[in-house]
């Protein structure tokens, strides 16, 4: 017997004699992959501060996998993630020197058994092939499993007994609805908590889970309007068939640059917390604050949480209340339990004393922020006052109501802290803040989206000229406001108006809804505010301001709607306005939650005039370009089953991808969506662990320019307002995350 070697394959020569005759037979082995070859030619060598090696499973190398680390030995409890190459090669980088349980994860594969290593250490990895489609699919994004609903046909609409007019009505009540606030589609909402007992029918289940804690008289409002019982057996059939075995198709695996990704997560604030807004930097010089540390504000406790990246340390800041009214602030969330809680059961978990939110670095390195700073309105702000603004625009309070957000959270004011002294300085405002961005004047101005302006809850944006408060610390000198009017009677000026709540009149100008905006942007090309409109009307709104040099008297106003049952745009159904960004070219950026699409709207094509009754909102179809975002569909339809709290705009390349690359938050989808423009091509970022990644905001820095891809990155957080719906359960903590972008996945 002799054997052979071809190369890329094994042959094996018997030579078989018997008594009259001899012959050969010939056994090749199947030929080496090109992956192993790769990776046995090109082994990882690890650093000091990095663990590198090769992930195979039974199949052999496993491609576009994440490799975790995770220690407890630092001061706050530290993340790496890191996607295997195309040879199944992955490397860790600049890890902190301590222990770390290392696994692997990744869609077709189960967790692997954690192995424990320390930096500088080459290790082989081994993956777990799934056994079956239902024990892969428990590693999927949320807006897998929440493809699986049964959205009611077109056909059907409008609904009997509710308040949905089309399909399109229900599905962005349903997003803004539910998806607002957590992520639907992961394991606690899927399944059936057994904490919340036992019940004959899942209807039954789902009634019981839709009152519990603080916010069940909200969650079963929101219900009626599906219509009670139908919105019930929605739910009920959707977890019924999951129950039965029913999974979702498998997504993709990262390829590409998107195998380039570095997740580094570090944990902070407590597992009641509600992180609501990330801030690392200013975001008109992003080098600003290199290297230092990251701020976050939690929603319901007031504290401002800040983690220095290079010690791994964490510390907080309690936001104060103006003495004196600390008995007089009105919650945002009840501050009762309509039923017990499976997770905290008659808790009171959010006290929420003045719920901060949207913070903002100024050019001295303050932070700036939405909060609370009084329980009533400054008489400079009410009819009557001389105060130009109010004059205009007088401002008043609704009835208070625990039910109605617009009530409860008014009126709010705004906060800045310095973190040099710790000085947190309280600014009264009259139009009530929402999300904030500055502008590039010379009085550094702050604007602010507004909560419903009366009478007729029309929109609007109000300001804050920073450089004059830290003149005069005078709230009534330092701010203004404008209603949304649009120039109706197209006689170029804005004058007197109907309010939304009333007809239209020819004669005069028009203010416009939405009364709750959302999103903001400043245009840095030609200083025009704009805010996105967040409410329940289809298709949803943007809104254009332009302040002028002699507000309330110069102000004016665009409205534009994405294009739905447009004929100019026919079969087109673009809506669900709630973040809008504008790159450095003044160009405008939407993501369209409810229809699943980025949008690019430019004014310049517009066609048609921007004012008089025509100009309304669908007066522009042709300003509006659509990119649809990769993610699966809704049951039988072509709806989108993510949702996209925000998106926002890396004008200066801190990820490395580019100048002006708009990104989406894919809340429902543990992701940062990416939009290349040179390749027509979207990059999806995931974060696989821990499941329930739900971004709100970002904002990008670069420490370094010369340092290449370890010098800039985005830093985001886990701002789920549940989260104990993390895949770990009850006692999760947030996430802070900085996202980096190597030029290969093994950059060391």
């Amino acid at each position: 017997m002799r054997m052979g070697w071809v190369r890329g394959t094994i042959s094996l020569l018997i030579v078989c004699c018997a008594v009259t005759a001899c012959w050969i037979v010939r056994i090749e082995a199947a030929p080496r992959s090109s992956a192993a070859a790769q990776a046995e030619s090109s082994p990882v060598s690890a650093g000091a501060d990095n663990i590198g090696g090769v992930v195979t499973s039974s199949k052999g190398p496993e491609a576009g996998v994440w490799v975790i680390a995770e220690t407890t030995e630092l001061p706050t409890k530290f993340r790496k993630i890191v996607v295997t190459d195309d040879a199944g090669r992955y490397l860790l980088p600049e890890l902190p020197n301590a222990t770390y349980k290392i696994w692997v994860r990744g869609y077709g594969l189960v967790d692997s058994k954690p192995v424990i290593s320390k930096p500088g250490v080459t290790l082989a990895l081994t993956a777990i092939v799934a056994p079956d489609a239902r024990a892969a699919a428990q590693y999927y994004p949320g807006d897998y499993w929440y493809s699986l609903l049964n959205i009611p046909a077109k056909s059907t609409f409008p609904l009997p007994n509710s308040g949905m007019k089309s399909q399109a009505d229900f599905v962005y009540t349903l997003k803004r609805g539910c998806g607002v606030c957590h992520q639907m589609g992961n394991k606690a909402t899927r399944e059936i908590e057994p904490g919340l007992g036992a019940f004959d029918t899942s209807t039954q289940a789902w009634e019981r889970r839709m009152q519990s804690g603080q916010v069940g008289a909200q969650m079963i409002e929101l219900l009626g309007k599906f219509g009670h019982t139908r919105g019930l057996a929605l739910f009920a059939d959707w977890t019924d068939r999951i129950k039965a075995g029913e999974v979702p198709a498998a997504p993709p695996r990262p390829e590409g640059v998107e195998r380039n990704a570095v997740v580094t997560l570090w944990e902070v604030d407590t597992d009641k917390s509600f992180i609501h807004d990330v801030v690392s930097t200013n975001e008109r010089n992003i080098t600003q604050n290199a290297y230092g540390p990251v701020y976050v504000t939690d929603y319901e406790a007031a504290t401002i949480w800040a983690l220095d990246p290079k010690t791994n340390k964490k510390s907080v800041v309690q936001v104060p209340l103006r003495p004196g009214t600390e008995k007089l602030m009105k919650n945002f969330t009840p501050q009762s339990v309509t039923a017990p809680s499976p997770y905290w059961g008659n808790d009171i978990v959010w006290t929420d004393p003045n719920y901060i939110a949207m913070p903002h670095m100024d050019n001295a390195g303050r932070i700036w922020f939405q909060a609370e700073t009084r329980p009533d309105l400054p008489a400079f702000c009410k009819k009557g006052s001389d105060n130009p603004f109010a004059k205009a625009f007088p401002m008043s309070l609704p009835e208070p109501s625990q039910n109605d957000e617009a009530a409860r959270d008014m009126p709010r004011g705004a906060d800045n802290y310095d973190p040099k002294t710790g000085k947190i300085e309280l600014v009264d405002v009259c139009m009530s803040t929402g999300h904030m961005a500055f502008g590039y004047d010379k009085d550094e101005t702050i604007y602010h989206v507004s909560r419903p302006i009366p009478p007729g809850a029309m929109g609007g944006v109000g300001w804050i000229k920073t450089h004059v408060w830290n003149q005069t610390h005078d709230s009534e000198k330092s701010i203004g406001w404008c209603g949304a009017v649009v120039d109706y009677n197209g006689d170029g000026k804005t004058g007197a108006f109907t309010t939304p709540d009333q007809p239209a009149d020819p004669k005069l100008d028009r203010a416009v809804s939405p009364g709750f905006g959302y999103g903001i942007a400043v245009n840095p090309v030609d200083g025009s505010v704009w805010y996105a409109g967040l409410g329940n009307d289809i298709p949803g709104r943007i809104v254009r301001m332009e302040i002028g040099d002699n507000p309330p008297a110069t102000c004016k106003t665009e409205v534009y709607e994405p294009p739905f049952d447009n004929p100019k745009r026919p079969g087109v159904e673009a809506y669900g306005t709630l973040g809008i960004a504008i790159d450095t070219e003044g160009r405008v950026w939407a993501a369209l939650s409810g229809s699943g699409e980025l949008a690019n709207f430019d004014r310049s094509k517009c066609k048609e005039p921007l004012n008089g009754p025509k100009a309304m909102g669908q007066q522009c179809p042709e300003g509006w370009t659509l990119y649809p975002v990769p993610s699966p569909k809704f049951k039988g339809t072509d709806i989108s089953a993510d949702h996209f709290y925000h998106n926002w705009v890396d004008r200066y390349d801190a990820l490395g991808l580019g100048k002006n690359i708009p990104i989406v938050n894919g809340t429902g989808a543990d992701s940062l969506i990416a939009y290349m423009p040179d390749t027509k091509k979207f990059v999806t970022i995931r974060v696989p662990y821990p499941l329930d990644f739900y971004t709100r905001n970002m904002d990008g820095r670069i420490d370094d320019p010369k340092a290449g891809w370890k010098g800039r990155g985005i830093w985001t957080g886990n701002q789920e307002r549940v989260i104990w719906h993390l895949e770990d359960g009850k006692g999760n903590t947030t996430s802070i995350a900085h996202i980096q972008m190597r030029p290969d996945p093994l950059a060391k």
